[in-house]
């Protein structure tokens, strides 16, 4: 019985390693939106590529490896009949060829390597698109200084024109990542880091920091818009239109424009404190709200651009991304219902 026991309880160790290991595989199939095994510009599949070179030496490393120890372990297992071992000094050629096979490997490895490294730290060629990224806590800033374009959460750049990114901190230490399109870059405070790639692709692709920040660091989203080029050009001309006039506005709209514009006591928990809008304030702290209403999310990429995601964000701040320096005002049902409104009209 005890040994039933013991075979009984062996079967069920190796049933569930089996299940692990199969659900574990089949989860590795799957396609995520930011899986870095499918790129979608130059620096992707340069980094793509290079990955898979070493993965490869990798392979073959292993099987090289497990197959010896296999051999060893079945041809020299201890038999009843066999008289205990030679005692032996080592093997001057084996231990010649195994301190010269890695360095071998490690140089076939080392030189794709330190030349990904040069091409993609190249400087930007003639006609590069230059992108400001400035990372905040818990949100990103996006500006372009050949069209004046300031945009948050959300960064545009065109297929087929080498973007230049110049990439800052406003406090602390963050790391860009947009794994389909480029690697990580830390973003520090005090210095500038760049980063250059060619999208290839049409599409909106998830971009997050990757460096732990603080409270909302989970929270700090962004998203990549490739864009054709027509289809930038347009987004370019609508980002240059100034917001609309206050008569343009509905009643709705304007009453959201005076519940934005109101000094709150005290005057630090008004909106015009820390947000700009061309021609209505010039705040810096937070997020410039010009345009916001083009925008896909809010909220550093964590909630939809739309009424309810907007009025969820605005209501509370802190229940939506914990940490957020942004506060509650304390807008009411119909303050909410209005600036809502307002913000949207913003495109």
């Amino acid at each position: 019985m005890p040994m039933l026991r013991r075979r009984s309880r062996s079967g069920w160790v190796l049933a569930r390693a089996l299940g692990i290991t199969l659900s574990a595989t089949l989860v590795g199939c799957g396609t995520y939106p930011q899986s870095t095994l499918h790129p979608r510009s130059d620096l992707g599949t340069e980094l793509s590529d290079l990955y898979m070179q070493i993965f490869w030496w990798a392979v073959l490393v292993f099987v090289v490896v497990e197959s010896l120890l296999v051999y060893v372990v079945i041809k020299f297992r201890a038999r009843p009949d066999r008289p205990e071992p030679k005692q032996i000094h080592g093997h001057t050629f084996l231990e010649i060829a195994w301190t010269i096979a890695p360095a071998v490997i490690l140089v076939f490895i080392a030189v794709p390597t330190v030349q990904s490294i040069f091409r993609t730290s190249a400087p930007p060629p003639a006609g590069a698109l230059e992108v400001e990224v400035i990372g905040h806590q818990w949100w990103w800033e996006f500006r372009y200084p050949e069209y004046g374009i300031v945009a948050a959460g959300e960064m545009h750049v065109p297929i087929g024109r080498p973007v230049a990114l110049v990439m800052t901190s406003a406090d602390v230490i963050h790391s860009f990542w947009v794994p389909r399109l480029a690697g990580k870059r830390d973003v520090i405070l005090g210095r500038t880091n760049r980063l250059l790639f060619t999208a290839d692709s049409a599409g909106v692709y998830l971009g997050q920091c990757a460096e732990y920040c603080g409270t909302s660091h989970g929270n700090m989203r962004f998203q990549v818009v490739v864009d054709e080029p027509g289809a930038f050009d347009a987004w370019v001309a609508g980002q240059g239109t100034p917001p609309p006039p206050a008569d343009s506005l509905t009643e709705l709209q304007r009453r959201g424009l005076e519940a934005f514009t109101r000094v709150r006591d005290p005057a630090s928990n008004s909106c015009i404190a820390c947000h700009a809008i061309d021609g209505v304030s010039f705040g810096v702290l937070g997020p410039n709200l010009s345009h916001v209403g083009s925008r896909g999310t809010i909220a550093g990429g964590i909630l939809p651009n739309t009424t309810d995601g907007l009025r969820r964000w605005l209501a509370d701040p802190l229940v939506e991304k914990p940490g957020s320096l942004m506060p509650n005002v304390g807008l009411s049902n119909d303050e909410l219902d209005a600036l809502v409104a307002y913000l949207q009209s913003l495109r």
